[in-house]
């Protein structure tokens, strides 16, 4: 299984939390449309024995491409490269952007995925992040792709200063309501640079709080598993059969091409990323030069790798694999450093496969971090 990932590097206005690649103005999003369409076929050799079954628009603001710039795009992937009978073809989107009119075109095209940025059914929240939409639009879009679109995940952030746990379960529950079969749910996260992180320091918002965040998550996974989700991955729960196959194939280590400026690669042994600059994106295509950057992995870094989106998922760390694809080195190593989560009941081991335990999931990113091998000679 092998994917491709699609980065639109524009948005309408910049929400105040985010950090990825994007720009605000639209007098390039043309040129950009055709130099995407350009390096998917200036890739297709690296696929050429791949078959893919993912194509996923992500962003930036992927809504913000009319429905011929979107059909065009997965028209260039068909055409240079083999792709499955019945792909999975997810459209990242903005409420603001899913008028009932749209959602029409768009389930008359080969997007047969949703992905709705929601963040929050509370008008105040919406407001705090800068967010392009509104309460209202967030419930009528989504009361209109149920009816054309049966594969849609929503995105919800937790741990938003001023959300009470009432208020959270208020939000998972207007989710519930809709009959959402996939939703991906993240917590608020002040990163360097952003207008969130500068409205803190200046007294503007208050800072998100751990214990409320960790509050939030508990709920959420209760809520959610008492309503048939299942917890497939650290921030996604979906309900059987939709699990996100695109993002499923990252964390199982599947290769994938990342087109468009920022996007990463991935194909076993090396990564890549393409310059994270409109501009420069642009010139480099037009001059026929892919401005990609790459990295050969270590042993180290696959192994960090797995053990990092290993544990962030229900298939866990399996120690078979870790002794037969790194060594004993690393599994002596992994059982040492894992010895201390044990104990604390933060991780389990069952059937061989290192899980972190209810208690410790919460805590994953951190106990990945304490696992990794960082000073073995290569």
């Amino acid at each position: 299984m092998s994917g491709i990932y699609i980065h639109i590097p524009f948005c309408k206005q910049a929400c105040h939390y985010c950090d990825f690649h994007f720009s605000t103005s639209m007098k390039k999003k043309d040129d950009m449309v055709l130099a995407l369409a350009k390096e998917i076929a200036m890739r297709k050799k690296e696929f050429e024995h791949e078959i893919v079954e993912t194509i996923y628009f992500g962003g930036g603001t992927p809504s913000v491409l009319n429905n011929e710039e979107i059909n065009f795009l997965i028209s260039e992937v068909y055409r240079n490269y083999k792709v499955t009978k019945k792909p999975e073809i997810t459209l990242e989107a903005n409420p603001d952007d899913l008028s009932s009119e749209r959602i029409l075109e768009l389930s008359k095209s080969p997007v047969n995925r949703l992905s709705i940025g929601i963040q929050s059914f509370y008008e105040d929240d919406l407001k705090m992040m800068n967010r392009a939409h509104n309460s209202a639009e967030a419930k009528k879009c989504l009361e209109e792709a149920t009816k054309y679109f049966e594969n849609i995940s929503l995105d919800l952030i937790y741990g938003i200063p001023g959300m009470s746990d009432e208020m959270w379960k208020q939000n998972i529950q207007t989710a519930l309501d809709f009959g959402i079969p996939h939703i991906s749910s993240y917590a608020l996260t002040v990163e360097p640079k952003t207008a969130l992180s500068k409205l803190i320091q200046t007294g503007k918002i208050a800072e998100p709080q751990d214990e409320a965040a960790s509050n939030h998550f508990m709920i959420l996974v209760e809520m959610l598993q008492k309503n048939g989700f299942i917890h497939y991955e650290l921030s996604n729960f979906g309900k059987e059969n939709y699990f996100s196959k695109n993002n499923s194939a990252y964390w199982l280590g599947k290769k994938y091409i990342g087109i468009g400026p920022s996007a990463h690669s991935y194909d076993g042994e090396k990564r890549g990323w393409n310059v994270a600059n409109n501009s420069l994106y642009l010139k480099s295509i037009q001059e026929n030069v892919l401005p990609i950057e790459t990295e050969i992995l270590t042993v180290s870094d696959r192994y960090n790798e797995y053990i990092m989106t290993g544990l962030r998922t229900i298939w866990g760390v399996s120690l078979d694999r870790i002794e037969n694809e790194f060594g004993l080195d690393y599994l002596n190593y992994l059982q040492k450093q894992s010895k201390k989560f044990l104990n604390d009941d933060l991780v389990s081991i069952e059937n061989n496969i290192l899980k972190p335990t209810a208690k410790g999931k919460f805590l994953t990113d951190g106990i990945a971090s304490d696992l990794f091998y960082l000073n073995l000679e290569e």
